[in-house]
C-alpha cells in the first residue's frame, strides 16, 4: 500500500500543476521607435513591437494611437499569441508632428480587455527631413560608422547614425523610407530573412544607398541574392596598405570623377563635389546640357543658401564659398604604415571608387535609382577602425555635403508639403466659397437688424421689453439663413477622386511599381467609408500639413499581411485628402530612352499599356517638354 501511495503521488501532483496556472505567467510587451529612437520628420518609419506570452494563448489586437493634435490615425494589427511564444512585426508609421510625436501602443485580447500597454512612447531624437538619415547593420557596435559633429546648435539637423537590431529589421520597404544610406556587414547578411531581403532590395532600387562591408568572401559567395546584387566577384583574401589612397580619395584625388557627388535629398549651397542641390537620381545622369558623368544639378544661390544654412564663409549674400572640410584633413602615419585584408575583387561591370596597389578597395554600381558601394574590406576591424579620418570616410562615400560638417551655423526652417499640391488637383468643385463682400454684408445687416432696426421698431409700438423675444428670434432667423447658404453653397453628392503618381523602377527583367494615390473624399453629410488595398506592400495616411502641423483627417487602419483595411471620417460639407503609399510588381508600361548628343534631346518612349497615352511630358533633369 505504502508503496502504491508512492508512485501515486507524483502523478497527482504533475495532474496538480496541469490544472493550476502557474503563478509564474507574464506577458511580456516591449515597443521599440523609429530606427534606434530616431525618426526623421515627413517619412515613413518603423515602429516595431515584441510580444512574449508566458501565459495562456489568446487572440490579440495590438492597438497604436496618436493624442496629440494633427495625430488623427489609428492602426491595428490582428495576431494569434498561442502560450509560451514570441512575436515580432513592424508597423509603417508616418511622421508628420516632429519632436511633439508621442503614441499609445496597447495590447487587447478578444474581449477587448487592455492586457499590457506603453503610453506615451516617443522618439529619441527627431531629424529634420533635410537631415543625413544613416542606418547600419554592424557585426559589433564599436564597428558602428561615426561622423563628425556637425557645427550647427540645432539638434535636428544633426546628421544621424542609427544602430539597427537584425530580429527588428523592417520587412516592408515602405517604413525604410526614412534611411538615406544602409551599411550592411556581410555577416549580418547572412542572417537576413526572405522578407526582409525583398524589403532591403526594393529600398534600393528605390534610390537607396547599400553599403557593404566584406568579412569574409564566402559570406557573400554563398547568399545568391548578395551575390547577384554586387558588381563584382569576391575570392580570396590579401594584406595591402590602403592609407595613401583612401587619404588621396578623401582630399579629392578619387580615381572616380563622381565619388564626391552628393545623392539624396539634402539641399546644400555651392558647387562642386560637396556642396551642391543633387535630386535622388543614379550617379551617371545629368541635366540636359550638362557634360560628364555625374554632373551634379546647380547649387542655390547664396541668399537661399543663407536662409537655410545661415553664416558661412564671407558672410551672407556674398556668394563665397563654403569651406571644405575634407581638403584640410592631415594624413594618418599610423594608418599609412598598418597593413589591412582586402577580398580579392574581380570587376562586374561596376566603378572602382579607390584602390591600392592596383587592388580595389570600393567599388560601386548604381542599382534602378539607389546605389550599391562594396568595401572589400571590413570597416569593423583594425586598423581602419583606428583611423583618424574614419568618420570623414564615411561622410564622403554616403554622400553627405561636407559643408554640413564645417564652420558654418547651419539652420533648418521647416517647409511646405506637396501633398496640398496634389489635393488641389483633384479637389471637389462642388464646395464653393461666399465672397468675402457678401460675408461682411451679411454681418452689417444682422448687426444693423439686431441694433438700430429693432430699438426703433419696439420704440415705435411701444413695446421694448419684447427686445427678450425679438433677439432670439433674430439669432435663429440669421443662423437659419446661414444654414441654407451653406447648403446651397456645398450640399451635393458624395464625390471621389483619385490621382496616381507612380515610379517605375526597373529590376532587370523586371519592374516594381511604387505608387502613391492620391484621393479625394466629397461628403454632404458627416460619414464614415471603408477603404483597403491587396498591393503586396500599402499603407494609408491623411494629408500631411507640413513641418511639425500634423495630418488634417481621422482614420482607423487595420494592417493585414503587408496590405491594410480602414475606415475614415469625412465631416459634412467638406473634402479630406488621404495619401495610400504603395508597392508592386508589374510588367513593364513604359519605357523611355533619352540620348543627348550635345545639340538637343533624342527621345524615344515605347508604351506597352493596353490603351493610348494622349498627353505626354516628358521632364528631363530641372526642364519639362511637352
Amino acid at each position: 500500500m505504502g508503496r502504491s501511495l508512492h508512485l501515486l503521488l507524483p502523478l497527482l501532483l504533475g495532474w496538480g500543476g496541469v490544472a493550476i496556472p502557474s503563478a509564474r505567467a507574464e506577458l511580456q510587451f516591449d515597443v521599440f521607435v523609429g530606427y534606434d529612437g530616431v525618426v526623421r520628420e515627413a517619412a515613413w518609419f518603423p515602429i516595431a513591437c515584441e510580444i512574449y506570452n508566458d501565459g495562456p494563448g489568446f487572440n490579440g489586437v495590438v492597438e497604436l494611437t496618436s493624442g496629440q493634435y494633427g495625430g488623427g490615425q489609428s492602426r491595428r494589427v490582428t495576431l494569434e499569441l498561442p502560450t509560451n511564444t514570441r512575436k515580432r512585426f513592424v508597423i509603417p508609421v508616418f511622421s508628420a508632428q516632429g519632436q511633439y510625436a508621442a503614441w499609445d501602443v496597447r495590447l487587447f485580447d478578444e474581449r477587448g480587455k487592455v492586457r499590457a500597454e506603453r503610453l506615451q512612447v516617443r522618439p529619441k531624437i527627431d531629424v529634420a527631413s533635410r537631415s543625413p538619415m544613416f542606418g547600419a547593420l554592424a557585426r559589433t557596435f564599436a564597428g558602428l560608422p561615426t561622423l563628425p559633429e556637425a557645427k550647427s546648435r540645432q539638434m535636428s539637423v544633426q546628421p544621424m547614425v542609427a544602430r539597427l537590431q537584425l530580429e527588428l529589421f523592417p520587412d516592408n520597404p515602405i517604413a525604410l523610407e526614412g534611411l538615406d544610406t544602409l551599411y550592411l556587414n556581410s555577416e549580418k547578411a547572412v542572417e537576413l530573412k526572405g522578407p526582409q531581403v525583398a524589403a532591403l532590395l526594393a529600398w534600393v532600387h528605390a534610390g537607396g544607398h547599400l553599403i557593404l562591408g566584406v568579412e569574409q568572401p564566402t559570406d557573400v559567395n554563398a547568399v545568391a541574392w548578395l551575390r547577384d546584387l554586387l558588381p563584382c566577384q569576391l575570392a580570396g583574401l590579401e594584406q595591402v596598405k590602403p592609407g595613401e589612397a583612401l587619404e588621396a580619395w578623401l582630399r579629392g584625388s578619387a580615381k572616380a570623377a563622381d565619388a564626391g557627388a552628393p545623392r539624396g535629398r539634402y539641399p546644400v549651397p555651392g558647387g562642386g563635389g560637396s556642396g551642391a542641390l543633387s535630386s535622388r537620381v543614379p550617379a551617371n545622369s545629368r541635366a540636359p546640357g550638362a557634360s560628364g558623368a555625374g554632373q551634379p544639378r546647380p547649387g542655390m544661390n547664396p541668399p537661399m543658401a543663407q536662409r537655410y544654412f545661415g553664416r558661412y564663409a564671407g558672410g551672407p549674400g556674398t556668394g563665397a564659398a563654403m569651406p571644405d572640410p575634407l581638403a584640410e584633413l592631415t594624413d594618418d602615419a599610423v594608418f599609412d604604415q598598418s597593413a589591412l585584408g582586402i577580398a580579392g575583387a574581380e570587376d562586374r561591370g561596376g566603378r572602382i571608387v579607390v584602390e591600392a596597389g592596383a587592388k580595389p578597395l570600393v567599388i560601386e554600381a548604381d542599382r534602378g535609382r539607389g546605389m550599391v558601394s562594396v568595401l572589400t574590406f571590413s570597416p569593423e576591424r583594425e586598423p581602419f577602425r583606428s583611423w583618424k579620418n574614419r568618420s570623414w570616410f564615411w561622410v564622403k562615400l554616403a554622400r553627405m555635403p561636407a559643408a554640413l560638417f564645417g564652420g558654418g551655423d547651419f539652420r533648418y526652417w521647416g517647409g511646405a508639403s506637396l501633398d496640398g499640391v496634389f489635393g488641389e488637383m483633384i479637389d471637389s468643385r462642388q464646395v464653393r466659397k461666399l465672397p468675402v463682400t457678401w460675408l461682411l454684408l451679411l454681418l452689417l445687416v444682422y448687426l444693423v437688424v439686431i441694433g438700430p432696426l429693432d430699438q426703433y421698431w419696439l420704440k415705435r409700438i411701444g413695446r421694448q421689453m419684447l427686445t427678450w423675444l425679438t433677439f432670439p428670434a433674430y439669432v435663429v432667423l440669421f443662423s437659419a439663413l446661414i444654414y441654407f447658404i451653406g447648403f446651397m453653397l456645398r450640399a451635393g453628392e458624395t464625390e471621389w477622386n483619385e490621382l496616381h503618381v507612380v515610379d517605375v523602377l526597373p529590376r532587370g527583367d523586371r519592374t516594381e511599381l511604387h505608387g502613391f494615390t492620391y484621393a479625394s473624399i466629397y461628403s454632404p453629410a458627416n460619414a464614415r467609408f471603408p477603404l483597403a488595398s491587396d498591393q503586396p506592400f500599402a499603407t494609408l495616411r491623411g494629408e500631411f500639413q507640413g513641418f511639425r502641423r500634423g495630418e488634417s483627417s481621422r482614420s482607423a487602419v487595420e494592417h493585414r499581411g503587408n496590405g491594410y483595411q480602414a475606415e475614415i471620417f469625412v465631416p459634412v460639407w467638406t473634402s479630406q485628402l488621404y495619401v495610400s503609399d504603395w508597392w508592386q510588381a508589374a510588367p513593364t508600361p513604359l519605357s523611355a530612352r533619352v540620348v543627348d548628343p550635345g545639340d538637343r534631346l533624342q527621345v524615344s518612349v515605347a508604351n506597352r499599356l493596353d490603351e493610348p497615352l494622349t498627353k505626354v511630358h516628358l521632364a528631363v533633369g530641372d526642364r519639362i517638354y511637352d
